[in-house]
This record gives structure tokens, sequence and C-alpha cells, in this order.
């Protein structure tokens, strides 16, 4: 419905500069109506599928911000550390791609913008990819950077009392998914 009843609206919405986010079932649906990882045609080229595991996974895991001592190209990612922590609650959640040329496109335009990852950055199979994703992707972009899907939920980590360890090395009064928000609002609050 999204893709057959409102697309001249979301690309009106998308052109004039506006934020979208999808979280989880929201980023599901932008890769099942073609909105991320976006083409001329809302082509669909990626899709979310069973985790490896075969079953729910619910639990915290850690991501790396792909776009290390370079520009971030997402706006929702601007200004995180280099390496985040979030939940993720889903039972289809690998990002796979319809082929080696849309991944390497992705990965070329830098719209891959979360891998999962270990506690120190370093890219890692399962239990630390939590899905069985693709190179560990946990979050795309759109070429503009400003439509952005992912499976973990960053909602469910705004405040440093969600924060499930006594870690003596965090000391602040936001979670990481603060961030992402802040970030997004920040980039509205500069362009509109």
């Amino acid at each position: 419905e999204l893709r057959f009843k409102l697309i001249p609206q979301i690309k009106e919405f998308i052109h004039s500069g506006k934020l979208i986010i999808g979280i989880c079932n929201g980023f599901q649906i932008l890769v099942k109506s073609g909105l991320l990882p976006g083409n001329r045609d809302f082509k669909q080229e990626v899709s979310l599928v069973i985790n490896d595991s075969a079953k729910f996974e619910d639990r915290w895991v850690y991501l790396s911000r792909t776009a290390k001592g370079k520009r971030q190209k997402c706006v929702w990612a601007k200004d995180l550390p280099e390496v985040i922590y979030l939940p993720v609650a889903h039972g289809e959640g690998k990002f796979i791609t319809e082929n080696k040329a849309v991944l390497k496109r992705l990965k070329k335009n830098r719209q891959v913008v979360f891998q999962y990852c270990k506690k120190d950055g370093r890219l890692s199979g399962y239990p630390d990819n939590p899905n069985g994703s693709v190179e560990d992707i946990a979050g795309i972009c759109d070429n503009t950077g400003r439509v952005l899907g992912l499976m973990p939920h960053p909602e469910r980590h705004v405040s440093f009392f969600q924060y499930p360890r006594q870690d003596p090395d965090i000391n602040r009064k936001y979670g990481d998914g603060f961030l992402i928000f802040k970030s997004g609002v920040d980039y509205i609050k500069s362009h509109f």
C-alpha cells in the first residue's frame, strides 16, 4: 500500500529534505516498499528474513558506526560514538541483498550505517550478529542519508536508566538511542 497508494507523497516528503526512520518492523516496511536502499523505481533490492538461529533474538548488542574517520552520510548517525549499545528483539532481522552488486553499491555509496560487532568494534558472527545479516549489517540509509532503517531499537535506550549493565566507563545522562534521535532533531533544527 505504501508503494502503490502513497508514493507521490512519500517522494515529495523525501525530496523536501525531511527525515524518515524505520525501526525493526519499520525497517522491514522500508525495504519491502523499496524506500530502502532507494532507487528511482522503488524496486525492492534487499530484505529482512528469518534469523539464522531460527528463533526470536531478544537481547542487547553492540553496533559499529561504519563511517569511522569519514564524514558520516547518514544524518541520524552524525556525531555518534564509533560503537553503541542497543537492544534487539526480532525473529526476522537477517539483512540480505538481491545480489552482490546491490551490496557493493551500498558500501560504495556509504549507505551501510551500522554493523553488529563486539564491544571493541570488531565485526563478528553469532551471537554478536544476532540474525546472520550479510556483512553484519544492522542498519542502512538511502542515498540522501535522510532515510534510515535499522533492526536494533534506539527508542529502548534513550535514558541511561535503561542501560542493563553496571559499567564504570559509562557516565552520561542519556542512552545511545537518544543520540540517534538527537541527531535527527539537530538536523531538523538546522534545516527547517
